[in-house]
């Protein structure tokens, strides 16, 4: 693998997302961020939607920089991005319209609707998938539920990395990994769940091929080459959902347990195993078995993660406070410890809008003190995570019958360190903590699969530690983490 391959990686993300360009050679990875553009809902007819139409252009302003400044060469583009969303495409092949945002209200009460269909349990039986109201079961129900007209229409509906992949190849098909998320699958065999899509009278025709992780599924169509002045680029299927390129861009160095937690607006905490766990104690706790790369299983847990501290930011923003992360983390280490807790998870903390009011209604209800103080608000969320973490890898290693050596913390969210050692302190283990990343770090090294540029995950892992600083966070002050730890009630 001595000769060095550029790869582009499009990554979509609920706020922003980015092009970036990869040089890959035997010994390194290099990422280079060739645009950024700012990506979030607007509302449309009363509900929240992604653009398609403005992101779809920003992704090809992207790819034509990064495949000019990579001088024509190009080895492969792969997209990927958040779970669950979806468009729907008609017999023509276009959309029909601007595909919903996970947090739109349409899909409020559709858990409880869902139940009188399907036992609750029974559904977990048939997907081995935690229940979230954003999940795609769910906003196809209410869908179904409304007689949306648009239902009829449609002739595929295609996930959203693997919809932007569409448009640049023009080939439908479902990625596993993003394919995963939606509560339609059976996991353990990767199909769709006849049950499931019975149960709740979904079309299961318009459900597309699921391909796995590294598949070519085409090459740039040649009016997209020809409008982006680039060749017939080859178009992988990564890992379209980004948590599964994260995991596969975890840089493990021969540890045989590890943990993994993606951290960012939302923080994914999990393991990777060979085959999908669906017993009654996945159940109780609510696992979910995700699609991985590698004929893996990521067995997690979906935690609300700075979608709480993104939120608050927000909203001191719109009374005139301007307040960088950077800031608010620091304000946050100056602020006393363990003056109240929240559970991250708290139904109430899901929708966007006054989260710093919400959050102290929830102290008010639980009795605790309210505070007007941001950087006790910051700390308190931030505390109140890493203790969900602990929360959460307790259980996976009473579920799993081992304990895990390292929790890797990769993505952005590794950028607020007091947040790393809080990790550390309230789990008592070794954090490595990087690279920041590894979502497009992960999806190079897939797409480097692909190509048969390199030959095994485990090969990309460790080009990937070595082309990365990594931070280690010793766990500290364990026995007042412990002391307040047995106080909480989840």
């Amino acid at each position: 693998m001595a000769q060095s391959k550029n790869y582009i990686a499009v990554d979509l993300g609920a706020e922003s997302g980015r092009v970036m360009l990869a040089a890959l050679d035997a010994e390194k990875l290099s990422l280079q961020e060739i645009h950024r553009f700012p990506n979030g809902p607007i509302q449309q007819d009363g509900s929240m939607r992604w653009d398609f139409k403005q992101l779809c252009a920003a992704i090809k302003t992207g790819i034509g920089q990064a495949a000019r400044q990579a001088g024509g060469e190009v080895a492969g583009i792969a997209v990927d991005s958040w779970g669950v969303d979806f468009g729907l495409i008609d017999k023509s092949g276009k959309l029909i319209e601007n595909p919903y945002h996970y947090r739109d209200s349409r899909t409020d009460g559709m858990l409880e609707r869902a139940y009188e269909k399907l036992p609750r349990q029974q559904i977990y039986h048939h997907t081995g998938i935690q229940f979230m109201q954003l999940n795609t079961v769910y906003q196809l129900l209410a869908m179904r539920l409304k007689n949306d007209p648009v239902l009829a229409k449609t002739d595929k509906l295609i996930f959203m990395a693997d919809l932007v992949a569409y448009y640049l190849c023009g080939e439908v098909f479902a990625e596993y990994s993003l394919a995963s998320t939606s509560q339609l699958m059976d996991m353990r065999t990767a199909t769709w769940s006849k049950a499931i899509f019975d149960s709740f009278d979904l079309p299961m025709h318009i459900m597309p091929k699921i391909v796995p992780p590294g598949t070519m599924v085409g090459r740039l169509q040649a009016p997209v080459a020809a409008e982006l002045g680039c060749s017939a680029i080859p178009v992988i299927a990564a890992g379209s959902h980004d948590t599964a390129c994260a995991v596969a861009g975890v840089p493990v160095a021969g540890e045989k347990n590890w943990a993994y937690l993606s951290s960012g607006t939302w923080s994914l905490m999990g393991t990777e195993i060979p085959k999908a766990v669906i017993t009654d104690k996945t159940y109780e706790y609510q696992f979910t078995n995700e699609g991985g790369v590698n004929h893996t299983i990521r067995m997690l847990k979906n935690i609300m993660g700075l979608w709480l501290v993104q939120e608050c930011r927000r909203h001191w923003q719109k009374e005139g406070a301007e307040l960088s992360y950077g800031q608010l983390t620091e304000m946050a280490q100056g602020a006393r410890p363990f003056a109240g807790f929240v559970n991250p998870d708290y139904q109430e903390f899901f929708a966007p809008g006054e989260m710093p009011g919400k959050i102290n209604r929830y102290l008010v209800q639980t009795g605790q003190k309210p505070t007007e103080d941001k950087g006790q608000m910051i700390r308190m969320i931030l505390e109140s995570l890493t203790f969900k973490y602990r929360w959460v890898l307790e259980r996976l290693e009473e579920v799993n019958g081992h304990a895990f050596e390292v929790l890797h913390i990769v993505g952005g969210g590794i950028q607020n360190e007091l947040l790393s050692q809080f990790a550390a302190n309230a789990t008592g283990k070794r954090v490595v903590a990087g690279p920041v990343e590894a979502t497009a770090s992960g999806n190079i090294i897939i797409q480097a699969l692909a190509t048969g540029q390199i030959k095994s995950i485990k090969q990309g892992r460790e080009i990937i530690r070595k082309s990365n600083p990594l931070k280690e966070y010793q766990p500290a002050d364990t026995t007042l983490w412990d002391e307040q730890y047995k106080k909480l009630r989840w």
